[in-house]
């Protein structure tokens, strides 16, 4: 009976040391990992680096963060002098009509273009939005087109937009990467209306509207940028943040709550802004172009370059055939050596694979290679980031046509390969 006693009592203090274990491993999972709404990228504003991605080229409905693209609109509105501050927006029915978060505006009344600004950055007005997008749109769906319109050209191709404020539409897709480059441009292409973002309240009829971004005045650095929330989507945030000479943009979605959000962004900022530059700018996003985001990022010395210059400036074929240098980045080349030229330069994303697809002697050229490309592999570059990156050759720009946001070197040359019996030319490498 002892003997069944001490037996029982052990199975007891074995079941009860299991239990334990189990317990204290489900509470020490990150809620990151079992999130799968989740995603997050931190990016170094100096050098265009990824210091932090986890699911970051995945798709996202990017709820209110999508005034962002709204807010960048009006700004270009304001700078090319189309609308003052003081111009006045009228509100339509269906703006009116639009659910909270709103301010309440009513058919037939107007409000000015800093009302509408206040009311997005503070208040995320989804009525104020929606006006302003039927004003410098004809329509918000004409509006929509080109706020996907401007995404291409900042190199959001990852993102569409179908509304002006975020409401749930499943066609309404980002990336977590997409958000940061637009975090970024607002920043670098607005710097005379970006301190909106600094805005801790907004007084409007009598009822003061307070930020919700709850990072503002709170952690060191934080001046913005924008929160968002549907059922869809979960918490989002991103995160513009300048501190001790340092400064990055970091993006948090599909948060489960906005404290959580708030709490996983606070981490990312402890982790990762120490590890950004001190140097100087050396990362700007083009404003222009069809598609491509252009990293100008060319480092302090020179680079290893090609032997041979192109055949004729306007062969969108003309390439640079790279030598052998011990300076070479680790690659696999898929195709002609005379479509590709296989050498490590300044990278938007250093540390990442990336396929090449040519070097050309402009930037309209390398373009239309990537167009190209698009056009003829679909689906392979659908999840794929188009870069333009230029370096010099004897005092000459040279730009390179590649694809990045791939996850590992398997998954690059996989696709070079599939590229390749596409009759595109490839090479996968590691920057």
């Amino acid at each position: 009976m002892k003997k069944l006693v001490g037996l029982s009592t052990s199975w007891l203090k074995f079941a009860l040391g299991v239990s334990i274990v189990f317990v204290l491993c489900s509470a020490s999972a990150s809620p990151v990992q079992a999130n799968a709404k989740y995603a997050g990228i931190v990016i170094d504003a100096k050098t265009g680096k990824t210091l932090y991605r986890n699911h970051a080229d995945s798709a996202r409905y990017p709820a209110s963060l999508t005034k962002m693209m709204t807010l960048y609109l009006v700004f270009d509105a304001l700078e090319s002098g189309k609308i003052s501050k003081r111009t006045k927006i009228p509100v339509s029915r269906h703006a009116a009509r639009q659910v909270p978060s709103k301010l309440g505006l009513r058919p037939g009344q107007t409000i000015t273009v800093e009302q509408v600004i206040l009311a997005l950055v503070t208040k995320s007005a989804n009525d104020a939005a929606t006006a302003i997008g039927e004003f410098l749109g004809g329509s918000e769906a004409g509006f929509a087109r080109m706020m996907t319109q401007k995404a291409r050209q900042l190199g959001m191709n990852s993102t569409t937009f179908r509304n002006a404020n975020g409401l749930p539409d499943r066609r309404q897709k980002t990336t977590a990467r997409d958000m940061a480059r637009l975090g970024l441009a607002l920043r670098d292409h607005h710097p005379r209306y970006y301190s909106y973002f600094t805005t801790r309240s907004f007084k409007y009829r009598g009822r003061r509207f307070g930020n919700h971004n709850n990072l503002l005045g709170r952690v060191k650095g934080v001046d913005g940028i924008k929160t968002g929330y549907t059922r869809a989507s979960g918490f989002n945030l991103v995160s513009s943040v300048e501190a001790r000479g340092r400064s990055i943009v970091s993006v948090v979605m599909g948060g489960r709550t906005s404290r959580s959000r708030d709490a996983q962004m606070r981490k990312l900022i402890s982790r990762y802004l120490p590890k950004a530059s001190r140097g100087p700018d050396r990362f700007r996003i083009d404003r222009g172009g069809e598609s491509a985001l252009v990293a100008f990022a060319l480092p302090k010395t020179m680079i290893p370059v090609p032997a041979q210059n192109p055949a004729r400036a306007d062969d969108s074929r003309a390439v640079l055939v790279a030598a052998a240098t011990d300076d070479m980045a680790v690659g696999q080349q898929v195709g002609s050596s005379d479509a590709v030229d296989p050498i490590n330069t300044a990278s938007t994303h250093k540390g990442e694979w990336v396929i090449q697809v040519g070097s050309l002697p402009s930037e309209a050229a390398a373009r239309e290679v990537l167009s190209r490309a698009a056009r003829k592999a679909p689906k392979m570059l659908a999840d794929a980031s188009a870069l333009v990156e230029p370096f010099r050759k004897d005092g000459n720009v040279y730009y390179r046509a590649r694809y990045a946001s791939f996850d590992s070197k398997s998954e690059a040359w996989r696709t070079c390969k599939r590229l390749a019996r596409k009759d595109i030319d490839c090479y996968a490498v590691i920057q």
